[in-house]
């Protein structure tokens, strides 16, 4: 299979168990948004945790989706054609910044890393997508009818 030079099986490996690893840490962090406010409790910061939580736990599914479908087309199991019109990374919805400013430092760090996970990860995908446009059959066609035309001005 001929894949991007920025994509292949050990890197894709790799950054599983690094995405796995901070799911699992922010599963840890964001846990406590489901448990009863304790007393005292500012109701700002439960809610910036809990909206921030949302957004990093749903970027951090995209990633590992991301992640699992490029190990899926390695084994054969999805075909380049399936993970092409399927298996795009969605846009990052970026934290709000009011929002951070309530949340401890080590919660702020952890969701930056997964912003910074999330835009290493988009990085590939458009270096993936656009080496397969590259290669695509109606491309070259393109490509030859404008040499074509380009010979004939």
């Amino acid at each position: 299979m001929d894949r991007t030079p920025n994509l292949s099986r050990p890197i894709i490996e790799a950054l599983y168990t690094e995405a796995l690893v901070l799911a699992d840490d922010v599963r840890a962090v964001f846990a406590a948004g489901v448990r009863e406010p304790v007393t005292g409790e500012d109701a700002f910061v439960r809610l910036a945790l809990s909206t921030e939580g949302l957004k990093t736990t749903t970027r951090m599914m995209h990633v590992l989706a991301w992640l699992l479908n490029q190990r899926a087309l390695f084994s054969g199991e999805l075909s380049e054609n399936q993970v092409r019109l399927h298996g795009a990374l969605p846009p990052d919805r970026a934290a709000d910044e009011s929002q951070l400013a309530l949340l401890e430092p080590e919660t702020r760090e952890l969701i930056a890393d997964t912003e910074r996970l999330h835009r290493r990860i988009a990085r590939l995908d458009e270096a993936w997508r656009q080496q397969i446009e590259a290669r695509s059959p109606v491309r070259a066609f393109q490509d030859q009818i404008g040499r074509a035309f380009g010979r004939m001005a």
